[in-house]
């Protein structure tokens, strides 16, 4: 099998991303656009050892689960990876994935998950659910203004208004921005020259409320003639907020610090259930409304509170899940590092009347740990008080420390929602090896057309059934236990000390010559399905450069690995 052969393949699997996966002569080809049951026409277009990538020609024969995109972008954008795949397909597709993970990476039982796993929660209807969209702004070949999405991993903008996925006036705002700037000639943002004006519109629309936000990023101060735009924006019915968010740094973090008030409000409200929200553009809040209050029930229901525990909410953002919480129980407690979220979770408790709701500006890993150890200090011998505990981490997962920390706590029931099922799975193994055990699972189906889907863990701290009185006498002579024998048996069970990165490096270049990046120890690691929590900047780093070793250097972590038995 070699580079441009052109080659026939049932498609009989579907990778993470989508991809369809399928085998020719024995060997693995991933092939994007191509859906399980296809039988494709496909070039190759890369070769490794064991498998291979190939560009989607032709259909041959289409799968009984292929359906006519409803976008005819959906190829082309990288937004919607599963759109002409059948919605039930996908949600197998993504149950399975979420199965999967906790099987192979996170050590589950195949009988425990058997049990655990709930149905995923789908939609009726899988378009129009997004409330939130950031859409680039730039020019085309001709030079003619142009919003869209980027093509998948790549910087070029794909012109379409109207996104299949985002809610129907999304296409109305746009049109009326790109008419106002070619009025009055205001240009479009150059990545490379890093010159122009506006980067990115953001829209956001109450679901309950139908209360729309309008926020311009602006590679400048101020928005010449906003005035104008804003007369304009503001005759669309529901137009609440319209503001713009200064952005001058050379980066692909779409928003700037600063929010400009242009005309209205600085926020929209919506509702979740009957807890009411104030949404700022920086505010975290779930993109799909619909499937939100599901989300939220989930996690709910497995805190499984009766309104006497006290409970930390990680990663709190606006308040969105501790305010649900709070309704059921004693004391809530919400940690976020973003001081407008915190501000925001704040103003969230006081518009709903919820008075038993804390808020801490901070690191997740740096706030509950201080708070552990100043408890134990101030109070020798008590338990740190935590009923419950839940998590809901940004992609890359949990920092040891944090997991560290809940493990000592002991809460009786740990509750992790999850983006990310991979990374959960890697979160869910520590956990289960300090003590704690999966007892419920769901995924909910949060993205429709795409490959991502979000999951709720329920992990109940394990008990003894009963408890076995045992006398034993220490010494020498009969019926004793020597304290020698203890003291050899001790050093037999004790745990090997942890290896890190730089023990690693530092092997290698030993034994080797030569010096390995941190990235390419990551990435073997990930190939292996081992845990990488002390090197997250790594795992990140790859999934933005996606450097691979050289095969001699692959063999040379592969052997220091084994050198250090973590394989």
């Amino acid at each position: 099998m070699k580079k441009n052969d052109l080659v026939k393949v049932q498609i009989e699997d579907m990778g993470v991303g989508g991809e369809g996966i399928g085998k020719v002569d024995g060997f693995t080809l991933f092939i994007k656009d191509a859906v399980i049951g296809d039988m494709v026409e496909a070039r190759i277009m890369k070769v490794k050892k064991n498998y291979g990538y190939a560009r989607l020609i032709k259909v041959c024969r289409p799968s009984q689960h292929r359906m006519e995109p409803v976008c005819p972008y959906a190829r082309k954008c990288g937004g919607c990876q599963l759109q002409e795949l059948s919605y039930e397909k996908q949600l197998e597709f993504k149950e399975n994935k979420v199965r999967g993970n906790l099987l192979h990476i996170g050590g589950v039982p195949d009988e425990l998950l058997s049990r655990a796993m709930e149905p995923i929660a789908g939609m009726k209807y899988g378009f129009r659910y997004r409330n939130k969209a950031q859409f680039p702004v730039g020019v085309d070949k001709e030079g003619k203004l142009m919003t869209g999405f980027y093509a998948g991993r790549t910087h070029s903008i794909i012109s379409n208004t109207d996104c299949a996925v985002g809610v129907p006036v999304n296409k109305e705002i746009r049109e009326c921005i790109l008419d106002f700037m070619e009025e009055y000639g205001i240009r479009a943002y150059n990545e490379e020259q890093h010159n122009g004006l506006v980067r990115h519109i953001l829209t956001r629309c109450g679901f309950r409320t139908k209360e729309i936000m309008v926020c311009l990023v602006i590679n400048g101060e101020t928005l010449p003639y906003s005035e104008v735009l804003a007369e304009r924006l503001s005759q669309i019915r529901g137009m609440t907020s319209i503001t713009v968010s200064v952005n001058k740094e050379k980066t692909n973090v779409i928003m700037g610090p600063q929010i400009r008030p242009v005309w209205g409000q600085t926020y929209i409200t919506d509702f979740i259930g009957d807890v009411k929200y104030q949404i700022s553009p920086l505010s975290f809040y779930q993109v799909n409304p619909v499937q939100t209050e599901q989300l939220y029930g989930v996690a709910l229901e497995y805190a499984g509170l009766t309104g006497q525990e006290t409970v930390w909410d990680l990663y709190c953002g606006i308040g969105t899940i501790s305010l649900f919480l709070a309704r059921r129980a004693k004391w809530v407690y919400g940690v976020e590092i973003v001081p407008q979220a915190i501000h925001d979770a704040r103003e969230n408790a006081r518009i709903n009347g919820i008075k038993n709701a804390e808020f801490y500006t901070g690191r997740a890993e740096d706030v509950l740990p201080e708070y552990y150890r100043r408890y134990e200090k101030e109070h020798p011998g008590e338990k740190a008080y935590a009923d419950v505990i839940v998590v809901d981490p940004p992609r890359k997962g949990c920092d040891e420390t944090l997991l560290r920390t809940m493990a000592d706590m002991r809460p009786e029931r740990i509750v992790y929602v999850s983006c990310d099922s991979a990374t959960m799975a890697r979160d869910v193994k520590y956990l289960r090896e300090e003590g704690y055990e999966v007892e419920r699972v769901r995924a909910v189906d949060m993205f429709p057309q795409t490959v991502s889907v979000e999951t709720v863990v329920m992990l109940s701290h394990k008990k003894p059934d009963s408890v076995i009185n045992v006398k034993v006498e220490f010494g020498e002579g009969e019926g004793k236990v020597p304290l020698d024998n203890i003291a050899k048996r001790a050093a037999a069970y004790k745990p090997k000390e942890r290896v890190t990165y730089k023990m690693i490096k530092e092997y290698i270049e030993a034994k080797y010559g030569f010096k390995v990046h941190t990235a390419y120890i990551a990435e073997v690691k990930r190939e292996l399905g081992l845990p990488m929590y002390d090197a997250s900047n790594a795992e990140e780093e790859l999934k933005q450069l996606r450097k691979h070793p050289t095969a001699e250097k692959a063999e040379a972590i592969k052997d220091a690995l084994k050198h250090f038995e973590v394989i």
